[in-house]
């Protein structure tokens, strides 16, 4: 007799990530219109970008019918002292999903460094996703910085208090998994001695990177510690996801084969071309311009921030074509539609999306730095009472309201806030490959 493998209990409204090849989860590259292509071309979950707890805190969660997402927004600052005394401050998206699309493949990643801030900002989200992920594996210094991502990999009692806390009072209460993604780290016996401990904090999945912290997506991704992990991993009933230099759905499913593992993670590929997800057999990676049609069409149908899908399309478009010139140029959805020839019922939808951003030709004149001030100082004296001081004093809680040095200002901010930002205009903190 051959005995049963064990395997964690997986929750009620959480998903079993053995069998998954998934899109990985990617800074500017993960936000909702590419989930939803990379779930349209066989992806079978999609992990959102990572999200900074304390960016979400403090969030409003709105559904809304235009675009049939599910919205967290706050007020945004745009320099203000304090944003909510001005009712014509526009609303900043923290994070955007599609309930209908999306469904329960969506896996929502969260950056901490802190129990009780992944607690509080993961409760706001569990009841809308399949599970909560946490980061202990972005290398790039606007995570680690705060003690975050693959910092936590040097301090394991933390991780260890965070995982535990959020299966406790995030997982159970939801009935969703908790999972998490890790580097390898310099030996074989410190990567075994962490996933041990990891294992064992009531987690349902972990994936593992296979590239230490210092290593750079242009370094071929080191498999010899997989599948030491995977059997830690099976030993203990938790699923095992790989991530490093997979390109397809075919390879994906080599690998896990080769070593051992319950699914696979796709990552830069499915950034270029997020087709790679479908199998050869129904069709294989598509065209790059059927791809970015359906891009387009798929941003302007969720009204995605047009700063983020100008940045997609510069890593979907070869370079050398005309088409990426032509769309750098671009600055509004209208501007795209009529550069890329595409029909006229996606040109109207495309200005009715530019007017409800103010971008192209419905943009608003921007205040100069003296028009804010000016306006703060006249808001500072109309407003008063225990409940505007109450307000302030909220505004200065939250992630929006505290005054930031600058690094911790680009983990709290949605990662394309900028809206004009195109793509030579990334910087290297909000690098698309930080996972």
């Amino acid at each position: 007799m051959t005995s049963t493998p064990k395997k964690v209990t997986i929750p009620m409204n959480g998903v079993d990530y053995r069998g998954k090849i998934v899109l990985a989860p990617m800074v500017r590259s993960g936000e909702c219109p590419s989930r939803l292509l990379a779930l349209k071309y066989g992806a079978d979950l999609v992990w959102g970008p990572e999200t900074i707890d304390k960016a979400l805190i403090g969030t409003t969660r709105r559904e809304n019918s235009t675009t049939n997402t599910v919205d967290f927004t706050r007020i945004s600052s745009n320099g203000a002292k304090n944003p909510a005394l001005n009712p014509d401050q526009r609303e900043s998206v923290i994070y955007r999903l599609h309930p209908g699309r999306e469904g329960r493949k969506l896996i929502y990643q969260i950056g901490t460094s802190n129990p009780e801030t992944a607690v509080q900002a993961a409760k706001l989200v569990a009841p809308d996703v399949a599970g909560i992920d946490v980061n202990a594996g972005c290398p790039k210094p606007f995570s680690t910085s705060g003690g975050m991502g693959a910092a936590l990999l040097k301090t394991p009692d933390k991780l260890c208090s965070i995982l535990e806390a959020l299966v406790r009072e995030v997982g159970g209460p939801n009935e969703i998994g908790i999972s998490v993604k890790i580097r390898i780290l310099d030996t074989a016996e410190e990567t075994a001695a962490l996933v041990r401990r990891l294992v064992a904090t009531g987690i349902t999945g972990l994936t593992v990177h296979c590239r230490t912290t210092p290593m750079r997506p242009r370094e071929r991704a080191i498999r010899d510690q997989l599948r030491m992990v995977a059997d830690l991993c099976r030993e203990a009933g938790v699923a095992c996801l790989m991530n490093g230099d997979v390109t397809s759905r075919e390879e994906a499913l080599d690998l896990i084969a080769e070593y051992g593992c319950d699914g696979a993670m796709i990552a830069t590929a499915a950034e270029t071309n997020p087709s790679v997800f479908r199998l050869e057999a129904e069709g294989g990676k598509a065209p790059w311009e059927e791809v970015v049609e359906e891009y387009v069409k798929t941003s302007i149908e969720v009204e995605n921030r047009w700063g983020n899908t100008k940045f997609l399309l510069g890593q979907m478009i070869p370079g050398k074509h005309s088409a990426y010139n032509s769309m750098t140029r671009t600055k509004s959805y209208a501007e795209l539609v009529k550069t890329l020839k595409y029909d006229g019922a996606l040109l109207k939808m495309a200005r009715d999306v530019d007017k409800a951003l103010d971008i192209g030709e419905y943009e608003k004149p921007k205040l100069t730095k003296a028009e804010r001030k000016a306006a703060n100082k006249t808001a500072s004296k109309t407003s008063g009472g225990s409940h505007d001081r109450s307000m302030q004093e909220e505004v200065r809680k939250t992630a929006a309201g505290i005054k930031r040095k600058a690094a911790t200002a680009e983990l709290d901010k949605p990662p394309d806030i900028a809206r004009e930002a195109g793509p030579a205009s990334v910087p290297e903190s909000a690098s698309a490959l930080a996972v």
